[in-house]
């Protein structure tokens, strides 16, 4: 099997996570009926996704930016992302819009999709632990972004059917790293540390307060269990 074709089947698996969470999600509202339980697996849910989120910025975004570019341009490109999503972010609240789990999926998805077109071709084992940690961070994101979608305004097939075409981000993604960015370390640094701002604005701003529960304090383990399957991704890469 050749390079080409490695890269489209693991990138494609990491993307089709997204569908799956999305599919997930569906049946979890169509087949669990008691709202006590709803309300705290939703919110445990976002909690779990806003962990692993969060790793995704400590232990993969942000080191490369901080090994790759100096202190100014790294800071430039960090302060971009924050600024820009926070004016998306208000723009869509404004319109009655909740899509921050979609756009923070977004966000370390098509990035680090990058990377992996980037280093498969020099670093194949490690390219394919990096498909398969993406593909695990995808899904209770799609699963969070399936409910947000919804809430929105969206019917339940037409989120269906984007997460399904977004599940194929990763193939783009991981295709413009392999033709393009293979020797642009610096513009690969530079577009994480830019998600990395994205990404913290919209953990908490919109991600984070929704994962809070009323009388429950024990959902936000959620939250770290999240983030150490992260830890446990990074120390396998």
């Amino acid at each position: 099997m050749d390079v080409l074709t490695e890269i489209i089947l693991y990138a494609g698996f990491s993307g089709i996570t997204v569908f799956i969470g999305g599919l997930l999600a569906n049946a979890f509202n169509h087949h669990i009926k008691e709202r006590k339980i709803r309300y705290e697996v939703t919110h445990t849910a976002v909690a779990f996704g806003g962990g692993i989120i969060l790793s995704a910025v400590a232990l993969v975004l942000v080191p490369k930016g901080l090994g790759q570019l100096t202190l100014w341009p790294m800071l430039v490109s960090f302060s971009a992302g924050s600024v820009i999503f926070f004016i998306i972010d208000r723009k869509l609240s404004k319109s009655g819009g909740k899509m921050a789990q979609l756009l923070a999926m977004l966000m370390d998805f098509v990035p680090e999709s990058i990377a992996l077109g980037a280093l498969f071709a020099s670093d194949t084992s490690t390219g394919i632990l990096l498909a398969v940690f993406i593909g695990l961070q995808n899904l209770p994101e799609a699963f969070n972004s399936f409910r947000d979608l919804v809430l929105s305004g969206y019917t339940i097939k037409k989120t269906l059917t984007m997460l399904f075409f977004l599940s194929f981000a990763g193939i783009a993604g991981a295709l413009i790293g392999h033709f393009f960015l293979q020797n642009s370390p610096n513009t690969t640094a530079h577009m994480m540390v830019f998600a990395s701002g994205g990404i913290l604005y919209l953990l908490f701003q919109d991600i984070a307060p929704e994962s809070k529960m009323k009388n429950h304090q024990w959902g936000a383990i959620g939250a770290a269990v999240g983030f150490m399957v992260g830890m446990i991704g990074e120390k396998v890469i």
